[in-house]
């Protein structure tokens, strides 16, 4: 990853409809939510939505794809992982033993809600 495009995408989030917009897309994987869903959901005027939502679309934090009349979001899921791995591609100077609280950060994260009491 360029630095710029990690820098595309963390100005893209860094404003709080378009961050809220696009933790709601991540809770909503794999089934993606229309534009519209997002913006009932964060009380936001659709067109003011479809401004973010676009914004967020070209930093690829997020993609849409047409089902009939509606467009339906997803969250970029390989776009911030690499984004995350940008971040702290040289964590600890190479003591892994020291990023260990990191990792299990996220790892309730990554497994079925019903495996874990994770709150994300």
């Amino acid at each position: 990853m360029e630095a710029n495009d990690a820098i595309d995408a963390l100005s893209a989030l860094a404003q709080p409809t378009r961050l809220s917009a696009f933790r709601l897309l991540m809770k909503s994987e794999p089934n993606g939510l229309p534009s519209g869903d997002v913006a009932r959901l964060l009380d936001v005027p659709l067109n003011t939505m479809s401004t973010h939502l676009a914004i967020l679309e070209r930093a690829r934090l997020i993609s849409s794809e047409r089902q009939g009349r509606s467009i339906i979001y997803h969250a970029g899921i390989d776009m911030i992982r690499d984004v995350t791995s940008f971040l702290v591609n040289d964590c600890c100077g190479g003591r892994p033993e020291l990023c260990e609280p990191l990792v299990a950060e996220f790892t309730p994260c990554c497994t079925p809600k019903e495996a874990s009491n994770a709150c994300c």
